[in-house]
């Protein structure tokens, strides 16, 4: 029920194409193939809606997006495999096209692509009792050629990525001149039996599996390469390395070169010529053997490397008579099928990689996603019309496929997946990359020329020498036919003649031997005048015939030099005006060199000149948002600090003004106090003040500006006190001089001093309550 709310996202729709130029373009062909899961019961993310489509949907635990929904993505191809197909089915959808256009002189690409451990090596090379992709591809191809293969030696590779041919007589000295060396070819297995065991039931020959169409009137050869690209360094793997048990050679690195096509090479690479799928598959299981792996956490046999084994097909066509190869190297027509098992990209943090193995998975990671960056390039280039320039250079994967991007065959990719939840987040990528790669599209290849000779020309050479011997095995033997034929004309002569009749003369009177003996000569040579004119007229008519024959050759022969005078002179300006294109066009090709060399500088440059700028800008606006963090910041402290100063100036005003008023009032209860002295009689006394706990003092309460309280006290105290008795304390007297008082039992409390009153602020933090202050002056006594 959980998956069935799940909001599915329909399979991207490819953006609407560019009218192409005029040559006819093929996208990419991406094919599926899921591998089925071990343990079977494990989690699954990948489910196969139909033959072209594939779902992905996040596992349990994995993160939701945005809207806390679970996001399940749908990936459309030209066809998807399930988990139940056959490496033989997969063989007809996708590589047998491929061995066709091989055949007929087209050139092929086909790859595997997918995270570690999702089956690239077992769909490419197969496990025991089932063999891949490659060894049915060898199959088919021989199963095509088996009856019209050129001997060894007669195709020999240049060194240039070109191939030369040699005549019976040369070819032959080479082969006895190898048969004496040490042998370092395989040789071609007579029986099952003699094949390695560890790959005789990988082969599975079929025999219905075969092109049909084949040129019968041109010869074939077949050459098989292996090479291995390694922490992007390119390493043959079929090459011969001397044994040293002192001081062992490592193996060297190839380089890449381009040849007079433009067609990229590996440069010294070893290339064999097989004849046949078991001598070609013995030749691949070597070399498979030096191949690195390793093992991982995810992975017992992960693949280190990119492995790249091309099968390149020479063929040549016939002589006029069908009999012999053309000894023109113009005639020879080359095509390869690359079949590539990339290394599976992977993280570091799943595998556990340390030291070399981290180093190994660094490199593999970066040349697919070169990989991934030229598709890319090449996507916005034919999608938006744009010419930017494809980093094939960047790694050695991509610059040796380099040709097949810019047309010069098919390309094929099978991407390999594994249905287990731990590898969603790497299939996910794989996905896209995938889907990406469908909107590429690659110029159609053309097909070869026509040789010009007459079709058939095999078979009627075959059918002639067949013809030829069996009549020879009629008469008995080869003899000489010319001496036969005159006997036998001879013998019929004599037969045709009348028979000589008896030339014994027994009597010399015998008159009857004689004449007869005349007649019959007479009869014979009246035959052989017959004959001999039949002859003569026969000699005059076939001499005539001959004449006007004669003379209808020699007007022909008259026609065809006065056309081959044309054509030659015709040729002979074409030749010149081809020269002059030559040179024109070997310019043109030094400029474009030179151009883009100079343009591959100028990207370089202008990629770190970028990448320089984004570090800079990447740093300035680090700088920019820690400058407007610390404006904030201080703005922010400055903003507190203010506000903070200013309740501090507002409380000491306040403080100031209250004491400044408390200061006043006293000012004035002083006056007043004065004043009520002055004025008042000298009959009155002053009353005793009450005691402190029968006053009851009466005051207002102000609040302060700094949040206290302010008392003020308006009662004023009087205090009176009695003179003691006589026997009692001596009061101080006054001076002699001065008149004494009016009443000298009684004291009165009269000064200002005694009779003040009291204010008192409140304020916060002190125990009488928030804001108490007293402001009442010390009370004195009257002298």
């Amino acid at each position: 029920m959980k998956s069935a709310m799940r909001p599915v996202k329909p399979p991207r729709r490819l953006p609407p194409k560019k009218p192409s130029s005029t040559n006819q373009k093929d996208p990419v062909g991406v094919y599926c193939r899921v591998r089925p899961l071990s343990p079977p019961d494990q989690e699954c993310c990948i489910e196969v809606i139909n033959e072209s489509l594939l779902q992905l949907h996040p596992p349990d635990g994995c993160k939701v997006n945005r809207n806390g929904e679970y996001k399940e993505t749908q990936y459309s191809f030209k066809q998807v495999f399930g988990t139940q197909v056959t490496q033989n089915e997969l063989f007809d959808v996708v590589s047998k096209p491929l061995v066709e256009d091989l055949i007929r002189a087209k050139n092929g690409l086909l790859f595997t692509y997918g995270v570690t451990g999702s089956g690239k090596t077992h769909t490419m090379t197969g496990s025991p009792g089932d063999g891949g992709l490659l060894p049915r591809c060898l199959s088919m191809i021989f199963n095509s050629i088996g009856n019209f293969q050129a001997k060894r030696y007669v195709f020999k590779p240049d060194e240039k990525n070109g191939m030369d041919v040699q005549n019976e007589v040369d070819a032959l000295l080479e082969r006895q001149k190898k048969e004496i060396q040490p042998q370092v070819i395989p040789r071609t297995p007579m029986s099952r039996q003699r094949m390695d065991p560890e790959f005789a039931d990988m082969i599975n020959i079929q025999e219905h599996c075969k092109v049909e169409d084949v040129d019968e009137d041109s010869v074939y050869s077949v050459f098989v390469s292996y090479i291995e690209i390694y922490n992007n360094y390119i390493y043959d793997l079929l090459e011969e390395i001397p044994l040293d048990p002192i001081k062992p050679k490592p193996p060297q690195s190839r380089i890449l070169r381009e040849d007079l096509n433009h067609n990229m090479y590996v440069a010294g690479c070893t290339e064999v010529e097989v004849k046949s799928t078991e001598e070609a598959f013995d030749v691949f299981w070597k070399g498979q053997k030096r191949r690195r792996i390793a093992n991982t956490q995810l992975n017992r046999e992960s693949s280190r490397s990119h492995s790249v084994f091309i099968i390149k097909l020479a063929q040549a066509p016939l002589d006029a008579d069908g009999d012999n190869i053309l000894q023109e190297r113009e005639q020879i027509t080359l095509s390869q099928l690359s079949l590539v098992d990339l290394a599976g990209s992977e993280r570091t943090n799943r595998t556990k990689a340390e030291g070399n193995r981290l180093r190994e998975a660094g490199n593999i990671n970066q040349s697919l996603m070169t990989l991934r960056t030229c598709i890319e390039v090449l996507r916005e280039n034919q999608l938006c019309g744009t010419n930017k320039m494809v980093p094939y250079r960047d790694s050695k994967l991509t610059h040796l496929f380099k040709n097949y991007f810019d047309g010069e065959g098919k390309v094929r990719m099978i991407v390999c997946v594994n249905p287990k939840a731990d590898d969603y987040e790497e299939s996910l990528q794989v996905m896209r990359f995938a889907e990406m790669t469908q909107e590429v599209e690659v110029a159609r290849p053309v097909d070869k020329p026509i040789c010009g000779l007459t079709p058939g020309r095999r078979y009627r050479n075959q059918a002639f020498k067949e013809e030829l011997t069996r009549r020879l095995e009629d008469r008995g033997g080869p003899i000489n036919g010319g001496d036969a034929e005159d006997q036998a004309v001879v013998e019929i002569l004599i037969q045709s003649f009348p028979p000589l009749p008896s030339c014994e003369l027994l009597d010399a009177n015998d008159d009857q031997t004689l004449p007869k003996l005349i007649e019959v000569l007479e009869k014979r040579r009246r035959i052989r005048q017959m004959m001999a004119e039949e002859f003569n007229k026969n000699v005059c008519t076939f001499r005539a015939m001959l004449q006007d024959l004669n003379g209808v050759v020699t007007a022909k022969e008259n026609f065809a030099q006065g056309k081959m005078t044309e054509k030659d002179k015709m040729i002979a300006s074409q030749k010149s005006e081809i020269d002059r294109l030559d040179k024109k066009i070997k310019t043109l090709e030094y400029k474009i060199d030179i151009l883009e060399k100079t343009t591959t500088i100028y990207e370089d440059e202008k990629r770190t000149m970028q990448q320089d700028l984004d570090n800079h800008q990447h740093k300035l606006q680090r700088q920019l948002s820690d400058k407007r963090r610390l404006e904030a910041r201080l703005q922010g402290m400055m903003t507190d600090n203010a506000m903070k100063w200013e309740k501090e100036c507002e409380r000491r005003v306040a403080a100031k003004q209250i004491e400044m008023q408390n200061k006043l009032w006293v000012k004035d209860e002083k006056l007043k106090q004065l004043k009520a002295i002055v004025t008042e009689t000298k009959s009155d006394k002053p009353e005793r003040p009450p005691r402190e706990k029968d006053r009851e003092p009466r005051g207002d309460v102000f609040k302060t500006r700094g949040g206290g309280q302010s008392v003020q006290f308006t009662d004023i105290e009087t205090l009176r006190q009695q003179s003691p008795p006589s026997g009692g304390r001596k009061r101080r007297s006054s001076p002699s001089n001065q008149p004494p008082q009016a009443e000298t039992t009684d004291s009165e409390w009269t000064d200002v001093e005694t009779r003040c009153s009291v204010a008192v602020e409140m304020r916060a933090g002190s125990n009488l309550g928030p804001g108490y202050e007293h402001h009442a002056m010390s009370k004195r006594r009257r002298p």
